[in-house]
């Protein structure tokens, strides 16, 4: 303590936090055992026991938002979680510093626009009167408003976090294809193997521990796929296509007032993502891998 107090000062802050905002309201989740009423107050609401699950289970609209969840969540893996990767590796491929830079910059402008302003350009590019749908228009091509088509939403979904989260993505790709060492890739060469070889058995394996890393923990997150995102473009859309569990906790909970079986859902919500993440971590360790925790 003596020895790293000024360490341990600066982690204070990042600890407060987390404590604060992050573990003192995880005490919260007993509403999901309630009839919690904000009138009367945690302690004061009666309990229910598993009243609310078992209310929650026997909703059609949560089975709905859980679909929509897991759908929108299999598109996200299948299509945006390889596409920083691939983006990493095309970034590294390139020779020029300062084009490599320039590049890096434009892609990763993107994470830093809001939500709001994602949907609104989407909906000026691809909307019924947007610069898309208009030169389309003038060539005898309907295709219509996508984005109030409730048939092509979740890969709208899906193409609007590639456009968005792509580029920021690279960055702890880019850090680990760095970290190999080049002697490898000049071994691989002088053995006569060409860029396919070098990258298949050189940086493939070489981010394979990031990339396992990276798939757990988001398979831990699993059941979240954007609250701002789908609730911009829910009355769009309809709920039966938008409505993911997140959306379904803040209508039914916040705007409808039903605590207890909004707290229940995003209970649930947790139990499940930890439990993905052990189970994801345990198989990494059959692998011979590190995962994210021995």
């Amino acid at each position: 303590m003596r020895r790293d107090w000024t360490l341990l000062a600066l982690c204070l802050p990042g600890v407060l936090y987390f404590a604060i905002f992050f573990y003192v309201p995880v005490l919260g989740n007993v509403i999901a055992f309630k009839d919690y009423a904000p009138f009367l107050g945690i302690n004061e609401s009666p309990w229910v026991g598993l009243d609310n699950f078992t209310m929650l289970l026997a909703e059609p609209e949560f089975w709905t938002a859980v679909g929509n969840t897991l759908q929108i969540t299999a598109l996200q893996l299948v299509l945006f979680f390889p596409a920083p990767i691939a983006l990493a590796l095309l970034l590294n491929s390139l020779v020029g510093h300062r084009i490599k830079r320039f590049i890096q910059s434009v892609v990763y402008l993107p994470h830093f626009l809001s939500w709001v302003v994602v949907v609104a350009m989407f909906q000026q590019v691809i909307g019924g009167a947007g610069t898309v749908s208009n030169f389309l228009n003038s060539h005898g091509i309907t295709i219509g408003n996508l984005m109030s088509n409730p048939d092509t939403f979740k890969l709208l979904a899906t193409a609007q976090v590639i456009w968005k989260d792509c580029g920021w993505g690279t960055i702890i790709f880019l850090a680990a294809i760095t970290a190999i060492d080049m002697n490898q890739y000049e071994a691989a060469a002088i053995d006569g193997a060409d860029w396919k070889r070098r990258l298949w058995h050189v940086t493939l394996p070489g981010i394979r521990p990031v990339v396992l890393m990276l798939l757990i923990l988001r398979l831990g997150d699993i059941l979240s796929v954007g609250f701002e995102q789908m609730v911009l473009q829910r009355d769009a859309v309809g709920a039966a296509a938008s409505e993911v569990i997140d959306t379904y906790v803040y209508y039914h909970g916040v705007i409808n007032g039903d605590w207890g079986a909004s707290t229940a859902a995003g209970l649930m919500k947790g139990v499940i993502g930890a439990a993905l993440i052990y189970a994801a971590n345990k198989l990494a360790h059959k692998f011979g891998e590190q995962g994210i925790y021995r």
